[in-house]
């Protein structure tokens, strides 16, 4: 069975072959310089992954499903690469996601730029002392969590989730990074809803980016 991995290795693009018990290295590139390059060959596949979900999870909430992407392993790998491409020269840190849905491809980000993962957590889901945040989102209020120690004083941080929408859940995600002692330089989404306007909730101290605007 022939199998191909990608990953990005220091500052290049490694593609791996495997044939049966046996792996090669079968080419060795630079990375992409231009930092829009980085998403520009998969931008389209992402987009046409996404199912809407009207009315859910009450009426007049249109939900944007991400998990039809995760039926194609090679095409999360894939984006992956892509947004640790994409944050490559910001000597990120640390990766921290909020829960849940940024969890499924943050932690494969943190392995493509070899940095620490940090889960953005939902009250009493991380046990000893936690740091905290309170948000309130589309359909009710919340709160973020990460645990005590999670980062190093000054670590730079890159933020994923799956959907900026009003902003709650983000503003929150870089407080909570903030109130433990680090700095939350980059936040990322794969899809921001713009008529929501959830980017003006967030701190200008943190540049945001989304792959796919709606």
């Amino acid at each position: 069975m022939l199998l191909r991995y990608k990953m990005l290795y220091k500052n290049n693009l490694l593609v791996l072959e495997k044939q049966d018990t046996y792996w090669r290295i079968i080419i060795i590139e630079k990375v992409m310089e231009n930092k829009s390059d980085a998403f520009d060959n998969i931008r389209e596949k992402i987009k046409n992954k996404l199912v809407d979900y009207p009315d859910f999870p009450k009426k007049g909430i249109l939900f944007k499903d991400i998990m039809p992407l995760f039926k194609d392993p090679g095409l999360i790998n894939d984006l992956a690469l892509a947004i640790a491409t994409h944050f490559k020269k910001c000597n990120i840190d640390a990766i921290a996601a909020c829960e849940a849905r940024g969890f499924l491809f943050g932690v494969i980000v943190s392995i493509h730029m070899n940095v620490p993962f940090v889960p953005i957590r939902k009250k009493g889901k991380l046990p000893g002392e936690c740091i905290s945040a309170t948000f309130t989102k589309e359909y009710g209020e919340d709160i973020f969590e990460v645990q005590k120690g999670s980062f190093k004083s000054g670590d730079r941080v890159l933020i994923l989730d799956d959907l900026l929408a009003t902003g709650g859940s983000m503003s929150a995600a870089i407080s909570v990074v903030e109130k433990a002692g680090a700095n939350p330089v980059n936040a990322f989404c794969l899809v921001e809803l713009t008529e929501l306007k959830g980017l003006d909730k967030l701190p200008k101290s943190t540049t945001f980016e989304a792959m796919i605007k709606i």
